[in-house]
């Protein structure tokens, strides 16, 4: 069985979406050798749209710079979406998103490496939502970006920390898995002493 893994950049703050203006001071060759384990267990990659518009064009432009680049250009791209219109970049095969559930699970069934997603959003959700996503790298950045964008609104997922990594650069790698869910009005319960409330955590 397959295994769905996430890596995700992220700064102090939770920010996501800018890591193009940000992340690139904190690369290193730590850094490289851990995204290049990450990236040798798998044999396809997983994502949303705006990921995959974002990737597309990038590593289009760094074909036959580096052995990394062609392979990000060269591995098979699953992408979940209903608007994406023009794939164009290498073996690419999209999913709409009534059928995600149904076609990823089908995925994890098979034999093969990790299907590896990159970035963190509404399809991450609905991998956690549905207990498909199996593991999570969260790469947190020592820099504070201007403001987060990690999880939506009212999105609530345990995990559990099974790891941590610090590259030379100072970014922190936090691993978890899923934990399991709390159930419904079970959010909140009494501390040990008996006194006030005490929020379960929820990974966010």
């Amino acid at each position: 069985m397959r295994r769905i893994v996430n890596s995700t950049y992220l700064s102090l703050d939770g920010d996501i979406e800018r890591a193009d203006q940000w992340s690139f001071d904190y690369w290193s060759e730590d850094s490289e050798q851990y995204a290049e384990r990450l990236s040798s267990r798998a044999d396809a990659l997983l994502m949303g749209r705006e990921t995959y518009v974002a990737f597309a064009a990038a590593w289009s432009a760094r074909a036959g710079a580096d052995a990394f680049a062609d392979r990000m250009n060269s591995i098979p791209k699953y992408v979940v979406s209903d608007t994406l219109e023009e794939t164009g970049w290498g073996d690419t095969t999209v999913i709409p998103r009534d059928r995600a559930v149904r076609e990823l699970a089908r995925l994890k069934e098979g034999t093969g490496g990790d299907l590896l997603q990159y970035g963190f959003g509404p399809v991450s959700e609905t991998l956690l939502d549905h207990g498909l996503l199996d593991e999570l790298h969260f790469w947190v950045h020592p820099v504070f970006a201007g403001g987060g964008t990690l999880g939506s609104d009212g999105f609530r997922q345990r995990l559990r920390h099974t790891g941590t990594t610090v590259t030379d650069k100072g970014v922190v790698v936090l691993r978890y898995e899923p934990a399991p869910r709390v159930p419904a009005g079970e959010e909140e319960r009494e501390g040990p002493s008996g006194g006030g409330a005490v929020r379960a955590a929820d990974g966010r």
